[in-house]
């Protein structure tokens, strides 16, 4: 008996129908192949023979699409291996993770101690992982603006609130060598900010009190030039635009402050906050 092909259509659609109906949203991912059930994103940590603070980080497979790392100062893509340089003692969380078809991502996370600091590029700064209160008293507050902006202590990092046009900075001194280049960056992240700028000096000029800072930028996020506009997160020297540059020399040595100042219409529903400082000699 032939079928005609109205019938047919009508037979098939009924099919697919069914079919449909059977394949429920927990199915995704169920060995249909639109995305991974499980992925090995367990890593090694080995220390690089005769390198002072470097660790080789070498994920186990490589049975995923894209390979994110992150030590402390938010999440990076890289490779399968890579090689990390922690100059400062502690303990350190290493975390990888591997993400796979359909975008599903599993994480793992191991701790790392380093035991002391390496003396030829630890850290200046004092307070830079803002852990305790005692860390921010290190950094001096810089009125600029009378109110609407101001920066405040959280357990493990700080932040800059407010908006309408006004500002305020931190800083601290630092002693430094003639002829020697420093590198500077940190942590930053925030939800998106409007109209806003969050500059980074290293200079010999005192602030005032009261006083606006300016000079050379050496580091900044800015919504005109095109950053911190979207949700951010990532060190400076990455998600930030414009700036002279993170490398630094004096021709004489002696005190230099290192200042961070913010402000603007609108600094974000979270603010802009920072963490990780660093100011140290280049190897």
């Amino acid at each position: 008996m032939e079928i005609s092909s109205k019938l047919y259509k009508k037979l098939f659609g009924l099919l697919a129908s069914v079919l449909i109906l059977n394949c429920s949203p927990e199915d995704l991912g169920n060995g249909n192949g639109l995305s991974d059930s499980n992925i090995d994103a367990s890593f090694t940590i080995t220390e690089v023979a005769g390198a002072v603070n470097r660790y080789a980080l070498k994920a186990n497979s490589n049975s995923y699409i894209t390979s994110k790392w992150d030590i402390g100062d938010g999440a990076f893509l890289d490779k399968q291996e890579i090689e990390i340089y922690l100059p400062d003692a502690g303990t350190y969380t290493i975390t990888h993770q591997a993400i796979g078809k359909g975008g599903e991502a599993f994480s793992s996370s191991q701790e790392l101690v380093v035991a002391e600091s390496d003396p030829v590029a630890g850290n200046l700064l004092k307070g830079s992982k803002f852990e305790t209160e005692e860390d921010f008293a290190e950094w001096t507050i810089l009125n600029i603006s009378t109110s609407g902006t101001s920066w405040s202590y959280n357990p493990g990092f700080i932040t800059v609130n407010g908006g309408g046009w006004n500002q305020q900075g931190v800083y601290q001194t630092v002693e430094v060598q003639a002829n020697k280049d420093y590198r500077i960056d940190m942590r930053v992240w925030g939800s998106g900010a409007v109209n806003t700028w969050f500059e980074v000096y290293v200079s010999k000029t005192p602030p005032v009190q009261f006083s606006d800072y300016s000079g050379d930028i050496r580091m900044q996020l800015n919504t005109w030039a095109g950053c911190a506009t979207a949700p951010f997160d990532g060190k400076l020297s990455a998600v930030g635009c414009g700036g002279s540059g993170n490398i630094i020399r004096f021709d004489e040595a002696g005190t230099v402050y290192f200042i961070v100042k913010s402000g603007g219409e609108w600094l974000g529903d979270t603010g802009i906050s920072i963490d990780n400082l660093e100011m140290r000699g280049v190897q």
